[in-house]
């Protein structure tokens, strides 16, 4: 059983997004540059401000009733905007993904949005063959300097409802 439950204890939300950033970033991320995101975008402190300010909202993917990931996304004035989708190691490559992506697109309907788009790292192939598998069309490509010597380097990404 999977569920998707919007996530209210923020400090919860943030550990989970540190255990699971620095497993799954190791092979494209220097340490510095993970523990440096986790602390922008990922900590307690980032995540209460992106919600008070920024309009997103976060969910965390239950698999049987343990979290197993999370989803973090942003009301846009041309759309829903795809922060955030990360699942536990032990729980990838069986599903979960896609049925978080069918959840996303329902949510992005509800709101009345005709497309979502995201961000993803360059060089993060796994993940950018999911998102061409579920119908994302590059459409740009950017390089963000975000502080302290580091930069994403991204592709820009949409579906479209």
């Amino acid at each position: 059983m999977i569920d998707f439950i919007e996530a209210e204890n923020i400090k919860d939300l943030a550990d989970l997004a540190s255990e699971i950033w620095h497993e799954y970033w190791v092979e494209l991320l220097a340490p510095e540059q993970i523990d440096y995101m986790v602390e922008k975008f990922q900590s307690e402190k980032a995540m209460n401000e992106q919600i008070k300010n920024e309009n997103y909202i976060y969910f965390y993917i239950l698999k049987d009733g343990e979290k197993a990931g999370y989803i973090g996304m942003s009301h846009k004035e041309d759309g829903l905007f795809l922060s955030k989708l990360y699942i536990k190691k032990e729980y990838r490559h069986k599903g979960l993904g896609t049925k978080a992506f069918d959840f996303i697109k329902e949510y992005a309907k509800s709101c009345n949005y005709d497309k979502i788009t995201l961000t993803v790292n360059k060089e993060n192939e796994n993940t950018i063959r999911a998102y061409d598998k579920w119908g994302f069309k590059t459409i740009d490509a950017v390089v963000t300097d975000i502080g302290s010597g580091f930069v994403m380097d991204d592709y820009i990404m949409q579906y479209s409802l």
